[in-house]
């Protein structure tokens, strides 16, 4: 089998495995502490993979600089944005959950336009700004029953806040990655975010009932295996292999795999609201996507 065909079963996986992990986490919290469990993920995935790649490329950078780099990385990425969708998911769908996150490109472009340099919108991303907007009405109007109850609120708010802190924690990471091994720097930035929620934990999560549960810890190592260490090895093979405009499709897929599991797995709701909602999200942000990309090539 040929390296391009091999690069397209791994990007095949990811689209599909990462649009798996938002019922995985759903069934988790449904057991166990939401920052406990995730901590616990991210926090054993990030050993596996470090140790991986340690053994496959001996060039370290343990350096402190290098290290804060990483831990300021996982605390924005993994303890506040993976932490805030795991905690999110308590009262949240996870297909309404997954398609708030398929926002995230927005919240980039945001950010970026809230810095230094003062970039200037087009009407692309005028455009993508205001049907990402739609798209989230559209998901709180699919669960108007849901919004009497304060839980399902803030656990919309946790998740779009997630958005930010990933968005954030991404345009760091992209200024300060490191060529030399980047897949440990990846192991270290899961291993400080999952320590950082388990230190969070104590003061945050319900232990009054907790106990050991079956399903809940087949979801703890499908998502440590699965949606950790596999799925992201994979996507770095994918992204060295092919453009990185297409490696970077699962963003659109994942959320539909994700609104379908949860309908035929979960029993949860999936209606117009629900397509009309995914639509305008997706369109949004390839709208965004392409003003972005015509800002930048206008600039050079």
């Amino acid at each position: 089998m040929s390296t391009n065909k091999k690069a397209y079963l791994a990007l095949a996986y990811v689209c599909f495995i990462w649009g798996t992990t938002y019922m995985a986490i759903r069934i988790g919290v449904m057991h166990y502490p939401p920052f406990l469990f995730a901590g616990t993920r991210q926090a054993i995935s990030g050993l596996i993979l470090g140790g991986f790649a340690l053994y496959m490329n001996k060039n370290v950078d343990f350096s402190l600089k290098n290290l804060s780099v990483q831990a300021l990385i996982g605390f924005l990425m993994l303890t506040m944005s993976n932490g805030m969708v795991t905690y999110g998911e308590i009262t949240v769908p996870s297909g309404a959950a997954a398609l708030i996150c398929s926002l995230m490109p927005i919240f980039a472009v945001l950010f970026n336009l809230a810095g230094p340099k003062k970039e200037k919108v087009n009407t692309n991303i005028l455009l993508g700004l205001a049907l990402g907007t739609v798209g989230v009405i559209l998901i709180f109007r699919q669960n108007l029953a849901d919004l009497s109850n304060p839980g399902y609120i803030t656990g919309m708010l946790a998740i779009l806040s997630a958005n930010a802190t990933w968005a954030l924690g991404s345009i760091i990471n992209r200024k300060n990655t490191k060529a030399q091994n980047p897949m440990l720097n990846s192991g270290l930035q899961l291993f400080f975010g999952g320590v950082f929620m388990l230190i969070i934990s104590p003061a945050v999560d319900d232990y009054s009932h907790l106990e050991v549960n079956r399903d809940g810890l087949i979801a703890l190592v499908y998502l440590i295996i699965f949606g950790s260490v596999l799925a992201y090895g994979l996507y770095m093979y994918s992204l060295q292999h092919l453009p990185v405009s297409v490696a970077t499709i699962y963003a659109y897929i994942n959320p539909l795999v994700a609104v379908i599991l949860g309908y035929f797995l979960m029993s949860e709701p999936l209606n117009w609201y629900t397509f009309f909602a995914f639509i305008a999200i997706l369109t949004s942000v390839l709208l965004v996507k392409k003003g972005n990309n015509k800002k930048q090539k206008s600039s050079t």
